[in-house]
Order: structure tokens, then sequence, then C-alpha cells
């Protein structure tokens, strides 16, 4: 009897989750930036391969395949604290500041502030340990790089 019941839940454990890495779980929170407002418009997608490409110094080929696999994790999730819970633990602080910047360089790419953006930045910038003083500089900065362009 305790056989049978033994591969009875034997057959339906969970699937466990593969580990994420902090670049991984940063480029999912930067594909959930640009849906925040309901929208996944190709420059915002252009304004994430960028950051790949200079941030994490992804060849095309790479940063695409990270960007698909982070688009996959982004439209399978269902909060932000398996990716934001990565990312403090992966990433020094400094890093994670450069992260807010880069979200909000996706969340302005398209010209539009839209307060699900900016809804999306304030509740993970906690989550990633980034005060709000911190938080108000780096739009600062973002607003102004988009500016120059």
């Amino acid at each position: 009897m305790f056989d049978k019941l033994k591969q009875m839940f034997a057959g339906s454990a969970a699937p466990s989750r593969p580990e994420l890495d902090a670049h991984t779980a940063a480029t999912t929170l930067l594909v959930e930036a640009a849906l925040a407002d309901g929208i996944y418009a190709d420059c915002e997608q252009d304004q994430i391969r960028e950051i790949l490409a200079a941030a994490f110094l992804l060849e095309p080929d790479a940063a695409e395949r990270m960007l698909d696999q982070a688009e996959d994790l982004a439209e399978a999730a269902i909060d932000h604290h398996r990716f934001t819970k990565v990312v403090k633990t992966g990433l020094s602080e400094q890093a994670r500041i450069a992260l807010i910047e880069q979200i909000w360089l996706v969340a302005l790419a398209d010209g539009e502030k839209s307060p699900f953006e900016d809804a999306f930045v304030r509740r993970i910038a906690p989550l990633l340990g980034i005060d709000d003083r911190e938080r108000a500089f780096a739009r600062a900065r973002a607003e102004e790089t988009i500016s120059k362009r």
C-alpha cells in the first residue's frame, strides 16, 4: 500500500526550475519593464539589445538568445520576486543601480511616460535594494540619455 502511495506521489512531483543567472534575471526585468504598459514596441526591444551588448558585452547572436530566453521567462512569470531575488544576490549595488537606469531607458524608449512603467520601477526598485533617491537619479540620467538622441 505504501509503495503505491510513493509511486503516486513520485509522479506528481513539481518540476524543478533551472537556476537562473543574474544577467538572465536582469534581462527578464528589462523585458517586463517593456511589457508593463501592455505594448512591447520594437524600439523597446532594440533598446534591450543595445543594453545587452553594452552592459554584458554580448555578441549579437548571444544577446538575441538571452533576449529570447528572457521573453519566455517574462511571459511565464507570475511575479517579479524570482528575478529580483537573483539580481539582488548576484549583482553589486552599483550594478543594480545601473539596471534601474537601464530599465528606465527601456521604459522611455518609445517616447511615452507610462504610469504603468513608472509603477513597475517603483515596485521593483526596493526589491533590488535601491532607495527612492537612487531610483530618481537613475531616471534623471536615463531621461538625459534619451534627450541626447
